[in-house]
């Protein structure tokens, strides 16, 4: 078997996983911080979690010497927090918010959670290394989480309400304040429209990231990359591997215009996003259809 490591990392993007930003500091004073996605639970009694780091990375040092490290689970409004840390710079933390935990590691502020650590355990894996820590210290506060899959940001969305068999008889008044809620009606239409419409949009062999990056660049004119990772929601090393397969695939070139192939692949994409909204929408007038589109663009614009 001819094993593709690319084409391995983008399997294993189909496991959703929250966003942390992994912390440390060292006896000196010197801090890092370094985006991850890696981190898992591992024992209750002791309470052990893990998480792994590149063998490569240049934060290695600090972990290496920092007896402590603290674990800060994103949320969903903290994409740019996420972004920042995945990046190199000279001083990540400057005009950041965050208190300082066991062993001085540093806690972001406004997040869901984080878990203050000892080092416990460091075990070679591969091409990372695998950091087990000891939780001292922990505090949640229940925020919407930020999620990762396929190569794209994404949000928790409960599913709401249960199936109901043909046998069933469901009184009338079930779940009548939660069928007149706004928030409740959302989520089970984007609920519903997930479900539908991402099985198609993946059949024509793009993951979302990467059908995400086609449609924008079909829609922009002469966009540079760092213009490119602002329009989209997604990491911006995950941005640098969609373009990578993108242009190896030969749907776009390295100035990151779009190929024949690569308009007939957008087009494509369109095709299936207008058939779904066609289908959703068709029973309705165009002056109603019209009115949820200025509703929907009103409600965003107050939320921003």
């Amino acid at each position: 078997m001819n094993f593709d490591a690319k084409d391995f990392r983008r399997a294993l993007g189909n496991f959703a996983t929250g966003v942390t930003v992994v912390t440390a500091q060292d006896a000196e004073g010197n801090k890092v911080g370094v985006t991850a996605n890696s981190f898992n639970s591992v024992s209750l009694d002791p309470p052990l979690v893990l998480w792994s780091l590149v063998k490569t990375s240049s934060s290695y040092d600090i972990f290496e010497k920092s007896e402590h490290f603290a674990v800060n689970i994103l949320a969903a409004d903290q994409i740019d927090l996420s972004n920042n840390f995945a990046k190199p710079s000279d001083d990540k933390f400057a005009g950041i918010e965050y208190g300082l935990g066991a062993g001085n590691s540093p806690i972001l502020k406004n997040t869901t959670a984080n878990f203050q650590c000892e080092k416990h355990q460091v075990i070679d894996g591969g091409d990372h290394w695998i950091m087990i820590g000891k939780v001292v210290a922990f505090e949640h506060v229940g925020r919407n989480p930020l999620l990762y899959v396929q190569g794209s940001y994404a949000g928790a969305i409960p599913f709401t309400g249960s199936a109901s068999s043909d046998h069933t008889v469901v009184p009338a008044d079930t779940l009548k304040r939660l069928n007149n809620n706004a928030f409740y009606l959302m989520n089970k239409v984007l609920q519903k429209i997930q479900e539908n419409y991402l099985p198609k949009q993946a059949s024509i062999g793009l993951n979302t990231s990467e059908a995400r990056l086609l449609l924008v660049l079909s829609d922009t004119q002469e966009v540079s990359l760092d213009v490119l990772k602002e329009l989209v929601t997604i990491p911006a090393t995950d941005v640098e591997s969609g373009i990578e397969r993108l242009t190896q695939t030969g749907l776009i070139t390295q100035s990151l215009a779009l190929t024949a192939k690569g308009q007939d692949m957008a087009a494509r994409l369109w095709d299936i996003a207008n058939k779904q909204q066609d289908d959703i929408f068709g029973a309705f007038s165009e002056e109603d259809y019209s009115q949820f589109k200025q509703l929907m663009q009103s409600v965003l614009k107050q939320l921003n």
